[in-house]
């Protein structure tokens, strides 16, 4: 059944920065969106997920906006731009280490990803993950505040049809859209990232609250690929 449209696309070349809105048709890799999350600074000190620094420790990292700069040739790591919160130009080298290095006292490094499915590149779990406007609707009336939808930093931001089931009916179900085959995989447990505001980096703790109380901490659901191809905005969405 169609179940409803794509309504925003977003990609995330760095890990915890601010990411760009994709007007025209994206590529879809076996790893997720074609060099989403391909970045990343870490602590070397420790290992595996906890190695990541992340905007949980360092809100102003979202006040940086990273975009690739052209699409990825196999086996090369992406080319990004960034745009520093006063607005200088960068790229992903020593100067920007140094200008993240200045935000915090944990010695940091940085980390790139070249091969498809290296440890999931920098990706939280499956590797694209889906929001609706429905159920930005229903949070908004839960906290009683208006949302900025990028506060998920989701890849797909889905129109869902009236009739539609909503997201937590999806697991275990495969999405068609455009030419691309997803498969739900599970819902997304949320962290305090998302209590920090995308443009102002203030902190809201209590949206946080209300996800935990009214929704077991779950928004969202982690999609895999199942047939890697194309999607553009305004693409339907079949659910099989």
């Amino acid at each position: 059944m169609i179940i409803g449209s794509v309504m925003e696309m977003h990609r995330y070349p760095v890990k915890s920065f601010g990411g760009e809105r994709l007007i025209d048709k994206v590529r879809i890799e076996p790893y997720g969106v074609e060099g989403d999350r391909w970045h990343a600074f870490v602590d070397e000190t420790k290992t595996g997920w906890n190695s990541f620094v992340t905007a949980r420790g360092i809100p102003a990292m979202l006040a940086y906006r990273a975009e690739l700069l052209a699409a990825v040739e196999e086996g090369a790591v992406p080319e990004v731009a960034i745009t520093a919160p006063d607005g200088r130009k960068l790229r992903w080298n020593e100067e920007l280490l140094q200008d993240v290095q200045g935000l915090t006292s944990t010695k940091l490094s940085m980390r790139n990803y070249s091969k498809p499915r290296e440890e999931l590149k920098g990706v939280d779990d499956s590797p694209i993950l889906i929001v609706t406007d429905r159920s930005i609707r229903k949070l908004e009336e839960l906290w009683g505040k208006p949302l900025n939808p990028r506060r998920f930093r989701a890849n797909l931001l889905v129109r869902l049809d009236r009739e539609a089931p909503d997201e937590g009916e999806w697991i275990g179900k495969e999405l068609s859209i455009g030419s691309v085959t997803l498969r739900i995989d599970k819902g997304c447990e949320r962290c305090a990232l998302i209590t920090l505001d995308p443009d102002t980096q203030e902190r809201d703790p209590s949206l946080l609250k209300v996800v935990n109380r009214e929704l077991s901490l779950t928004f969202g659901v982690y999609a895999s690929v199942v047939k890697p191809g194309f999607i553009e905005t305004n693409d339907e969405i079949r659910l099989d």
